[in-house]
């Protein structure tokens, strides 16, 4: 295929009425496809039924001598919080397991700087601007979470390697900036994960602000398509070795590797700050669902456990990846209009089109019968300056349905782009 931006006004409108034709057959089929979130599929829930029944009778509730179906241990039961440590590679003392949602622990501890403050500082509340500095294209709930919040919300760019290092560094000089949004592994949408340098680098910040936190979204920790994945170098040692050893939060959950609805999460706190967040976390509550935790360590048993059960799910998930590519590769490749990532895990690609047609080309999708996530999503405020950026999410539909809705993609990605493009030749 020849570039869009070299066919003459001729050969634009032809193509034009190929894609047309080929856009009203989608139409006409009644589709109903969804791949507006990341959404583990029926296949994948399966995996895990057997937890069900982890848990019998009374003895089968008592783990170390702890009694699960009780009051009390608010950080979670000793088990659990090994478990996570071994998942991650940190010190199981440091990590606080709770219910389901990482992103309610993320919320939770915002919320402990806004209204207590961290590392002696006084609350954010009290501090007049709060600001966060925010990777783009990015994650919309942790935008949301700032954005509820009023805590402004400063852009930077990903790159293959990660942030924009040399933004960072000039951003946290302002002490009004407090945060810094992660996902250092296979970041969502781009499937990005941080180099060793980046890590590093963020490991070894020296903000204005003594209350300045990395929130470190570790959500694919695990989530590799292939037996070799990405490594990820580990920022709590490196933060440590730095002399930052409150800097980082760290979170994680077994949504994707377990049940969304019924998993467990956990945050991973600096030594010096844990005391105070335990203190907060006692007065908050008596004490997440262990029996649920116990659930999953039984299941699991330990971290080997968790990357075997995560292979499986790479088989359910790695050919629906492909298709994407294929489809888009096929349909896409040398038209000058669009780029996409090829992760090695995760659950998202991210897809760039011509500037000005992200929007055009996810309405085109949704008359089609195939909803996507709404344009902008992935950056604060959703507010993409160049509307090009389209996060796709292959996840939840089968194979079959997710090569039907890739060519539909790369349809409405030509269309747009073609409309576009004799719109600015008849100016």
């Amino acid at each position: 295929m020849h570039p869009y931006s070299s066919l003459t006004m001729a050969q634009l409108q032809q193509e034009s009425e190929i894609l047309k034709a080929r856009f009203e057959e989608y139409k006409g089929r009644g589709l109903k496809l969804n791949m507006a979130r990341g959404v583990p599929s029926p296949a994948q829930l399966d995996l895990s039924q057997d937890m069900m029944s982890c848990l019998g009778g009374a003895d089968d509730c008592i783990c170390d001598g702890v009694e699960a179906r009780n009051y009390g241990l608010p950080e979670g039961l000793p088990a659990a919080k090994q478990l996570f440590a071994e998942i991650l590679g940190v010190n199981a003392e440091q990590v606080i397991v709770g219910n389901n949602s990482s992103l309610n622990m993320m919320h939770d501890m915002i919320m402990r700087g806004f209204c207590f403050g961290f590392g002696g500082c006084k609350p954010w509340f009290q501090q007049g601007r709060v600001k966060f500095i925010c990777p783009v294209p990015g994650y919309d709930r942790h935008f949301a979470i700032c954005e509820n919040l009023g805590i402004e919300m400063i852009p930077i760019r990903m790159t293959p390697d990660g942030p924009d290092m040399d933004a960072v560094r000039e951003l946290v000089k302002d002490e009004s900036v407090k945060g810094m949004w992660n996902i250092p592994k296979y970041s969502n949408p781009t499937g990005y994960t941080y180099s060793d340098e980046t890590v590093k680098a963020l490991a070894s910040l020296k903000p204005a602000a003594k209350d300045f936190r990395i929130f470190w979204d570790n959500a694919y920790c695990v989530h590799d398509l292939t037996d070799e994945g990405d490594r990820l170098a580990d920022i709590m040692s490196l933060a440590e070795a730095a002399g930052n050893e409150n800097m980082v939060f760290m979170f994680a959950s077994t949504s994707k590797m377990s049940f969304p609805g019924a998993g467990i999460a956990c945050a991973v706190v600096g030594k010096g700050d844990l005391p105070y967040v335990r203190k907060l976390i006692g007065i908050q509550s008596i004490c997440p669902d262990k029996l649920n935790q116990l659930r999953h360590v039984r299941y699991f048993k330990d971290g080997n456990g968790v990357k075997e059960h995560m292979k499986k799910h790479a088989e359910i998930i790695r050919p629906k990846f492909e298709a994407v590519q294929n489809a888009f590769t096929a349909e896409l490749e040398g038209c000058g209009i669009a780029s996409w990532t090829r992760p090695n895990g995760g659950y998202f690609i991210s897809l760039d089109v011509l500037n000005g047609t992200a929007s055009r080309v996810i309405g085109l999708a949704a008359e089609a019968g195939l909803l996507l996530t709404p344009a902008g999503s992935t950056w604060p405020y959703h507010n993409d300056p160049d509307d090009s950026n389209i996060r796709i999410a292959p996840t939840y539909p089968s194979v079959d349905d997710i090569k039907l809705a890739a060519e539909i993609i790369a349809v409405c990605v030509k269309l747009a782009a073609v409309e576009k493009i004799i719109s600015a030749k008849e100016c």
